[in-house]
């Protein structure tokens, strides 16, 4: 039973002490950005100025955890307006340097910024008179002194206990990626429906690509002298928990929903003698045709709706409802 006892305490240790050092691993590297963002300079912007130009693509180089946090950031550069590919080093120097040309603009990692694999790609690019920008975590490295432009991502220490293993300073070199894209993305007027194009399989570039004549239900109409018993029918009928109210001209002046008949019941003793203007709601919130699902999405949330009268010149068109955005 003893023994039983003891495991359990060690075991409640080993947690806690996991739990402390994760968090301390979180905190060192949050320390660490902060120091690297501090001091960002003017090659930061340089580094942005350069891609900007670039008439080619952005090739992406690095070995090993480094490589890993490149691929991560050519996806990015891509998805965000940047035309980006990773290239392997270690394949470039083996045929793939085919893959860089003139007008492209190479972004070069290495943490020491004397990765054998990468130096060995300067000749090349300065042959083809590529530009280049690296990120390291030494200003006075080999690559930092070769390229166009140094962007510096040292940090302190690692954050793995025998400062060993690569853990803020990818971190730091992952972070300095993101900014570039963001501050590319910024340049360029990058918008939403910008992403959406990149990413239409996503639900956001789906939301953002869908217009809602695409997808609206009908919706049914009443005219504003309907019964009471009519507007219960065609709200039954349409199965969508709302009616459009019409004028005498057939124009949009109201809909009525279920809340609205419940409430009407509630409120009259005889609902026999009401019509579909007496419990309407009036002004009705309304998109057009070619809004998208996301800026419905948006205007639902803002308005707290749960449905949308699409409409075109002062006729009702359809409807659309929350599941749809």
């Amino acid at each position: 039973m003893e023994s039983v006892t003891t495991l359990k305490r060690d075991s409640s240790l080993a947690r806690s002490q996991s739990l402390e050092l994760a968090r301390r691993v979180f905190e060192d590297q949050a320390r660490a950005l902060d120091a690297v963002g501090a001091f960002l300079n003017d090659e930061f912007q340089e580094a942005v100025d350069l891609i900007l130009a670039c008439t080619g693509k952005v090739i992406v180089c690095g070995m090993g955890k480094s490589g890993i946090i490149g691929r991560k950031i050519a996806a990015t550069l891509s998805s965000t307006g940047t035309s980006s590919f990773f290239v392997h080093p270690g394949e470039a120097y083996h045929g793939d340097l085919g893959m860089i040309s003139r007008g492209d603009l190479v972004l070069l990692i290495s943490y020491s910024g004397e990765t054998d694999e990468v130096i060995k790609l300067l000749p090349y690019l300065r042959h083809i008179a590529a530009r280049s920008v690296s990120i390291t975590g030494c200003a006075q490295s080999t690559l930092a002194g070769a390229s166009d432009v140094h962007l510096d991502v040292s940090v302190p220490r690692e954050c793995c206990p025998n400062n060993l293993a690569p853990t803020t300073s990818t971190t730091a070199t992952l972070v300095m990626g993101d900014a570039l894209a963001v501050a590319l993305m910024d340049q360029r007027g990058f918008m939403p429906v910008d992403f959406a194009r990149y990413h239409p399989g996503g639900t956001l570039g789906h939301k953002l690509l869908t217009q809602v004549q695409d997808v609206m239900h009908p919706v049914p109409s009443i005219h504003e002298d309907a019964s009471f018993a009519d507007v219960v029918h065609q709200i039954s009928e349409g199965g969508k928990g709302i009616v459009c109210v019409l004028s005498r001209d057939s124009g949009l002046v109201g809909v009525v929903t279920d809340g609205d008949l419940r409430r009407a019941i509630e409120k009259s003793t005889n609902t026999e003698c009401l019509t579909a203007r007496d419990i309407m709601g009036r002004m009705p919130v309304t998109v057009s045709g070619n809004t998208n699902l996301h800026d419905c999405e948006i205007l639902m949330r803002e308005r707290k709706l749960t449905s949308l009268i699409v409409a075109e010149a002062g006729r009702p068109l359809g409807v659309i409802k929350s599941f749809d955005a």
